[in-house]
C-alpha cells in the first residue's frame, strides 16, 4: 500500500495575500470574478432529462460569479452533475457517500471557500451603492514587511 506523499488537495490552500509572491506556483495568478455574477442566458441542460429541482438549481448556478469560469472552461456537464447530485442529497435519508460527492463538487466547482482558494478565484468587491459611503470605508490592505521598512542613509542611524 502506498504511503503519504503529495495529493491534489494536500497542504493549505493558496492565499491571495501571501507575502511570498515569487513562488512559481503563484505565477499563474488569480482570477477575479464579477460580484454581480454571470450575465446572459442559462446554457441548455446537457444531460438526458431534468427534474424540477434540478432545473431550479441549474438556473441558480448559472447566475453565480463562478459560472463565468465554468463557461470559459466548458464545465456544463460538471455543473449539471452537481445539480443532479445535490438534488438527490437533499432528499431525506440521503447516503453519506452521496453527501461526500456533493462536497467534492462544491470544492472542484469553486462553490466553497476552499474551492475558491484552490482554483485561485476571488470575487471582486461589490460596488458601493452610495459614493459617500465608499469614501468612508477605506479598503484594508495588508502591509508586507517590505512596505514597513524605511531606508536610512548611512551615518544617520545609531
Amino acid at each position: 500500500m502506498p504511503k503519504g506523499g503529495a495529493r491534489a488537495v494536500s497542504g493549505p490552500p493558496p492565499d491571495p495575500n501571501s507575502l511570498r509572491q515569487a513562488r512559481a506556483a503563484n505565477a499563474a495568478g488569480w482570477s477575479t470574478l464579477p460580484a454581480e455574477g454571470r450575465t446572459g442566458p442559462v446554457p441548455q441542460w446537457p444531460l438526458v432529462s431534468m427534474q424540477p429541482r434540478e432545473a431550479d438549481l441549474w438556473e441558480d448556478m448559472w447566475a453565480r460569479p463562478q459560472a463565468v469560469m465554468w463557461e470559459r472552461l466548458g464545465q456544463e456537464i460538471e455543473v449539471a452533475m452537481f445539480c443532479r447530485k445535490l438534488a438527490e442529497a437533499e432528499l431525506p435519508k440521503a447516503s453519506v457517500e452521496l453527501q461526500k460527492v456533493v462536497r467534492q463538487y462544491l470544492d472542484s466547482l469553486g462553490l466553497s471557500v476552499q474551492g475558491m482558494l484552490r482554483n485561485r478565484w476571488r470575487i471582486e468587491p461589490a460596488a458601493a451603492e452610495d459614493p459617500a459611503e465608499a469614501s468612508v470605508k477605506p479598503t484594508a490592505r495588508r502591509r508586507s514587511a517590505r512596505d514597513r521598512l524605511k531606508v536610512v542613509p548611512s551615518g544617520e542611524g545609531a
